[in-house]
């Protein structure tokens, strides 16, 4: 009778050990091992019972958020979806970059901390990737730029570091970059991908110019506010002939406002509080249902044009002239709900002491170089004074 040579029993042992979940389990070992590890580095935070079900004696494509393809896992959904559930907690550990078939990868809203492994990029077939509302810290490595098929990338609402890596802005499939309310820094890459709708980096401190060459013409959302950013931004919206959603506010962009943007089907546009200088052009008409342009330094003339939006804030700014008569009808109308032009150079407005606004619309005009023509409540922020000093007005001064 023969026996096992002695060097063979640990491996022998080790295979009958773990014989019985494998064969529950019908998943690929590497894929067992990796959802392990990522367990043993994540915990349920009070209250919630994610984790529950992952019990390793089974089979883990039953586990909460697995999902497998034959014995691969395809999509990794950690921590319950439901609103208001308190998610997780601990580290992801570097172990997920073993799911080697994986094309989906998302974490809830929780209190993960640590870095975004680097190992990520390991799996190359994913296409979606969000980790949002968590307390991820460090750089975004540069290495996800190799997962040539992302088309989703959402790291929102955490603490990431540094710039945004210029292997971000080549990925050829990107569609969805969401990367806003952390603190990254540097200035915004170049985006090459022909199919990028949306791009939200708000509540950043990038900074430098935005070059017009550096996001694709299918932007649809673009959301830039609250960065640092500078320079002129008239090329760069003259090529942006789809977008719906323009946020650039509470920068320090300077130039004008090229007037043919207001061609385009705009339904957010907001400007606030920024650095320009120069007028708004007039355009061909369109509907846009909200256009914030407040608390920047645009000057000139308002163009009639912006009459057809519903919502309109053009407020902070240093426009001159008379408001085009085009938009009293509108307000009196009922087409026109908010209409704020507080805080500006206006010199008039044709509109009758006695109209009849209607309750649902919304008009301020106090602190111009005129004297309101009617009594509207205005926002608290707007203070006090009804008109701009004469020292300001230049008009009045001559």
């Amino acid at each position: 009778m023969r026996f096992a040579p002695l060097s063979l029993v640990p491996v022998l042992l080790l295979l009958l050990r773990w014989e019985q979940p494998f064969t529950e389990a019908m998943i690929n070992p590497v894929d067992f091992l990796a959802l392990q590890a990522i367990r043993k580095s994540l915990d349920d935070l009070p209250g919630s019972n994610f984790f529950d079900s992952w019990d390793f004696t089974g089979d883990p494509c039953s586990f909460a958020g697995v999902y497998c393809d034959g014995d691969n896992v395809t999509a990794l959904n950690l921590g319950d979806p439901r609103a208001g559930s308190p998610g997780l907690s601990g580290r992801i550990d570097p172990a997920i970059g073993k799911l080697y078939a994986l094309t989906e990868l998302t974490i809830v809203p929780g209190r993960i901390i640590g870095s975004l492994p680097d190992t990520i990029s390991h799996s190359k077939n994913l296409r979606f990737l969000a980790i949002t509302r968590n307390f991820i810290s460090g750089e975004i490595p540069a290495s996800l730029g190799e997962l040539r098929g992302l088309r989703t990338l959402d790291l929102s609402y955490n603490q990431l570091t540094g710039s945004v890596p210029p292997s971000i802005g080549s990925l050829p499939e990107l569609s969805n970059l969401i990367l806003c309310h952390n603190h990254l820094n540097g200035s915004l890459p170049r985006f090459f991908s022909q199919t990028l709708t949306r791009i939200d980096l708000k509540r950043n401190n990038l900074t430098g110019a935005v070059s017009p060459t550096s996001l694709p013409p299918s932007l649809q959302y673009l959301s830039l506010g609250w960065n640092q950013l500078t320079g002129p931004v008239n090329q760069v919206l003259l090529r942006l002939n789809q977008l719906s959603y323009l946020d650039l506010s509470l920068n320090r962009f300077t130039g004008a406002i090229p007037g043919q943007i207001f061609a385009f089907p705009i339904t957010n546009l907001q400007l606030q509080r920024n650095f320009f200088y120069g007028a708004v052009q007039p355009a061909n008409q369109v509907t846009i249902a909200t256009v914030d342009l407040s608390f920047n330094r645009f000057s000139g003339e308002i163009s009639p044009l912006l009459s057809s939006v519903q919502n309109l804030y053009l407020n902070n700014n240093r426009f001159t002239g008379q408001v085009p008569v085009t938009f009293v009808d509108r307000l009196l109308a009922s087409g026109i709900q908010t209409l704020y032009l507080q805080h500006n150079f206006l010199t008039g407005i044709q509109i009758s002491p006695a109209a009849d606004i209607p309750v649902s619309s919304s008009l301020c005009l106090q602190y111009n170089c005129m004297v309101p023509p009617v009594q509207t409540p205005c926002p608290v922020k707007a203070g006090p004074q009804k008109t701009r000093p004469t020292t300001q007005c230049n008009e009045w001064r001559g």
